[in-house]
């Protein structure tokens, strides 16, 4: 998503509209579904219940998205594959935050999970500041740009917008995590998965909506063309934003936000491949940013998933020892 995501808005598409067009086909996609698999199945939905998914889908879904994809147009598209391995820990600092999880510093493991976060920052400021040489691609012919724009004729971007492209991306992430942490209790007030992601994406697509009228006037560049830009729609509006965010509710609700978080750094090694392979730029900076990252992801998983382990273990031996006293 991140390469052809790239490439439209390389090509001069507006990245408000980009959302919008998103967002749409995934409720076209989506709610023919819902209905069918959900309409005699789902709980009623209040007045409350929707409020707090039209605000869920307003700063979790349109807000972070259309920050996130402002950003992406600033950088490229391995640094946006590395950001996204910072969601989970930003979602572990934010809960901490919030006192939904724990953080114990007499354990080790506490000290790792803290170890994690400070390495996941680092290589956000590694990717900030450092882009260093591009690496050698497969393919010198860049082959998702056909035009010759402002945003295409120079593969080394201008230190202003690659920081800017860099912080609007971590924002967009900080909102995407503050969604992610709230999606246990919005699935505790509306527990139908499928019908919950598809009306907050309905929300998010009136949202996107009157987002575009006031952010692109010009409404030629709100037609798509038969180019890379037609091709990012589809493919982030049916496997990104219908199936993806479902998935993502699904994997969080049965298995857990860790078992989510293990496949994210997949994405980076896969990003750079098909850099690699498509003539996109790639630079030591992200490379660099992007192990650092999961290095500090890793830290923090490993640390949750054996204080899991522990906890159980002393739970589990807590009645042994009063049976014996």
């Amino acid at each position: 998503m991140h390469i052809v995501a790239k490439g439209a808005f390389d090509e001069g598409m507006s990245t408000s509209v980009f959302v919008l067009y998103r967002h749409a086909i995934g409720v076209l996609f989506l709610l023919p579904v819902a209905f069918v698999l959900e309409r005699k199945t789902s709980p009623a939905l209040s007045f409350k219940v929707s409020l707090k998914l039209f605000v869920h889908a307003l700063y979790g879904i349109s807000g972070s998205i259309n920050i996130y994809s402002i950003g992406l147009s600033y950088a490229s598209a391995t640094s946006s594959s590395a950001i996204s391995n910072v969601l989970p820990v930003v979602a572990f600092f934010l809960a901490v935050l919030l006192r939904i999880e724990s953080l114990n510093m007499k354990r080790f493991q506490g000290i790792v999970k803290v170890t994690g976060v400070v390495f996941c920052f680092a290589g956000v400021i590694v990717l900030a500041f450092y882009q260093g040489p591009e690496m050698n691609s497969f393919n010198h012919h860049r082959l998702l740009h056909h035009t010759s724009n402002s945003h295409v004729t120079g593969t080394v971007h201008s230190v202003r917008t690659w920081l800017l492209g860099i912080f609007l991306m971590t924002l967009g992430t900080i909102c995407w995590a503050f969604w992610t942490v709230l999606q246990g209790p919005m699935l505790d007030a509306y527990p139908s998965k499928l019908l919950n992601t598809t009306l907050q994406i309905v929300f998010a697509t009136i949202q996107c909506f009157f987002i575009a009228l006031v952010v692109e006037r010009d409404f030629s560049r709100w037609k798509l063309k038969l180019d890379i830009s037609l091709i990012a729609v589809l493919y982030s509006g049916i496997l990104v934003t219908a199936v993806g965010y479902y998935m993502q509710i699904w994997v969080i609700d049965n298995s857990g936000p860790v078992f989510l978080a293990m496949t994210m750094p997949i994405t980076l090694l896969v990003t750079i491949v098909l850099c690699s392979l498509l003539g996109e730029a790639v630079t030591l900076g992200s490379i660099l940013g992007g192990v650092v990252m999961v290095g500090g992801l890793y830290c923090v998983l490993w640390a949750k998933k054996t204080e899991q382990v522990d906890i159980s273990k002393e739970q589990m031996a807590a009645p042994v020892q009063e049976t014996e006293v």
